[in-house]
């Protein structure tokens, strides 16, 4: 454990470092192509001010600055449980359980997290938030719900886990939402945590406590942090701590896990008359302010309703894959003009433009059809980008969302000179980066106009792997 000095010493020194490293007073980017809020354009000069903001944007300039290929909005990262990073791998065989499922990987994730210390979690965030911005994301949503000792004992510092992914942030320059997450029960019928949860309990009073101490340590990142709340989920908090959770937040996100498994519909229906969609709508005044994650096991009707109360949808199709949650209609949901984004979750895989491609072709699957999201107007990878872009940018609290005046610097520069992308041009470029390359096509991440990628890697890389590596050595065979 460390204590509050350490902590801000050890911010200002990681501070000094982005500022010195990550950005300059005044930033000028200039591509060959970019896609910009009115579409594509050629020879983009963007500057971008001391803040983070971009300053101006103007087509057909001679280049300056740094000088890149196709640059595009990078996206956030809505949902992400960083310390299941390290469990990736080792949840692929099959357990004493024939029926194998959600609920069994759950338990092994939770003997797995009662190894882990501070100082793991914190290596372990910066490593996720490392790989993150190198896939293309310009800012990661955590949503931070690991808050006690093992055996469930307070820290000495309530807010002791969330200051070390904070803690993360400042060392790698990722754009930080964070959410602590306030966890209680361990069913809709109020029963008591089990000794997997014991490390995520707290009452409503003492949560509010650990995030206000939480909001206290957030000062001393950039001003594009942010800081919201999330109830875990319909199972974990009393429907009276909803309205709680919503005057905590402020005007900062709010974020819940809703149904995303059928044994979930089945306890929520049986204890509260509703299914899980029908009953947070009853409960809350869903907004804009709210992203809910996964809505996999959702009817149609819900899903309109859902809907047409502007939150958005937090999609993680690599992990809702892994974890056999279902397959979200995303074909129903975006054409009754709901709000989607896109999140790693468990963090078994962080990779873009993997989890666009599954979310696409999850659906053709489902309906055996091809590019089930395009429009006439958009191919499928720039409608999927474009959603994913302004939907995390709601979800996350983040001015960003496209690259225009006013806005927020979080750009992502692909190479133009890869051969997967030989000949494209327009919205071909986007489908051809997501369907036929990956993320190694990635060059340069800005976040709120740090530049924290540069030539394909983080420029933290090596000091922030070797630190994950001792970790893993020394976490060695926890499961």
């Amino acid at each position: 454990m460390i204590l509050l000095l350490p902590i801000l010493v050890y911010f200002f020194i990681c501070l000094h470092i982005l500022m010195s490293q990550g950005r300059s007073p005044m930033a000028v980017i200039s591509a060959r192509t970019a896609l910009l809020e009115g579409g594509w354009a050629h020879d983009v000069r963007v500057e971008i001010d001391a803040s983070g903001k971009i300053v101006s944007v103007l087509s057909d300039q001679n280049p300056e600055g740094h000088k890149t290929g196709i640059l595009l909005p990078a996206p956030a990262n809505v949902h992400s449980h960083a310390f299941q990073r390290a469990m990736a791998g080792l949840t692929e065989r099959k357990g004493p359980d024939p029926s194998d499922s959600f609920w069994t990987w759950r338990q092994l994730m939770f003997r797995f997290l009662d190894r882990l210390t501070p100082d793991h979690v914190e290596g372990i965030a910066a490593f996720v938030q490392m790989e993150m911005l190198e896939a293309g994301y310009a800012a990661n949503v955590e949503f931070h719900y690991l808050h006690h000792q093992p055996g469930g004992s307070a820290y000495d510092k309530l807010s002791e886990m969330s200051d070390r992914i904070v803690a993360a942030a400042a060392h790698t320059g990722i754009g930080l939402t964070l959410l602590p997450v306030h966890y209680e029960y361990g069913g809709c019928d109020g029963r008591p945590l089990g000794q997997g949860q014991i490390r995520f309990g707290n009452d409503f009073e003492r949560f509010a406590k650990l995030h206000d101490q939480a909001r206290q340590t957030m000062q001393y990142l950039p001003s594009d942090s942010r800081l919201g709340v999330a109830p875990h989920s319909l199972r974990a908090v009393a429907a009276r701590d909803l309205k709680s959770a919503s005057d905590l937040a402020g005007d900062g996100p709010l974020h819940m896990h809703l149904s995303e498994q059928q044994a979930e519909v089945d306890e929520v229906l049986a204890f509260h008359g509703a299914r899980p969609i029908s009953f947070f709508l009853d409960q809350c005044d869903a907004g804009p302010q709210w992203c809910l994650i996964h809505c996999i096991q959702m009817n149609s009707a819900e899903s309109d309703q859902l809907a047409r109360s502007g939150a958005v949808a937090g999609i993680c199709p690599v992990t809702e894959a892994s974890l056999g949650d279902g397959i979200f209609g995303a074909t129903a949901w975006l054409g009754a003009g709901g709000a989607l984004a896109i999140g790693s979750d468990s963090n078994i895989r962080i990779s873009l433009t993997e989890e666009l491609r599954a979310l696409e072709y999850s659906q053709r699957l489902r309906d055996h059809s091809r590019a089930s999201l395009a429009t006439h107007d958009r191919s499928t990878g720039r409608r999927l980008f474009e959603a994913v872009n302004k939907g995390g940018a709601q979800a996350s609290g983040r001015n960003s969302a496209c690259i225009s005046e006013g806005r927020l610097a979080d750009l992502v520069a692909i190479d133009d000179g890869h051969v997967d992308l030989a000949g494209r041009t327009g919205d071909a470029l986007l489908d051809s980066y997501i369907f036929a390359g990956d993320d190694s096509l990635v060059t340069d991440v800005w976040s709120a106009g740090r530049h924290m990628v540069r030539q394909g890697q983080h420029i933290a890389h090596d000091a922030i792997v070797s630190r994950y590596r001792s970790i893993m050595h020394e976490l060695g065979d926890a499961l």
